[in-house]
């Protein structure tokens, strides 16, 4: 019988292949379409007074209607394995000033994208070299 290590060697990159997730989902695949459905309704429907969703609130309507615990991270890798990402709204603001926003992405957004640090190497201090 060879040691881990030495077999390790031996398999070479076959041995760091992904061997799957660390554990099973604890919400079915019909259990997330029943969960969609939820978040389709609103954050109002659940007794929220806004209408964002949160991983915070999502985790607590898991917690209600399939009786399962997730931590916050475990709702955001379950959201993102089934398709589902972060700051995309259904619609656009009603108050959203287009002639604004090209304004912006023109005139601002080149010079807040032009401030970056050197590449070449500076001092730590805003003093002259050589001086004490």
């Amino acid at each position: 019988m060879t040691s881990g290590l030495a077999a390790g060697r031996q398999g070479g990159s076959v041995v760091l292949g992904s061997k799957g997730p660390q554990s099973l989902p604890r919400l079915s695949e019909r259990q997330f379409a029943q969960l969609e459905r939820e978040l389709e309704k609103g954050p109002l429907a659940h007794g929220w007074e806004d209408q964002r969703w949160t991983l915070a609130r999502i985790k607590t309507v898991i917690g209600r209607r399939f009786h399962v615990s997730y931590t916050v991270q475990g709702v955001w890798k379950l959201m993102r394995r089934n398709g589902w990402s972060c700051q995309q709204p259904a619609r656009r603001a009603l108050e959203r000033d287009d002639g604004a926003v090209e304004v912006w992405k023109r005139q601002v957004w080149p010079q807040v994208k032009a401030w970056r640090r050197r590449l070449e190497p500076g001092w730590s201090l805003r003093t002259r070299p050589g001086s004490r």
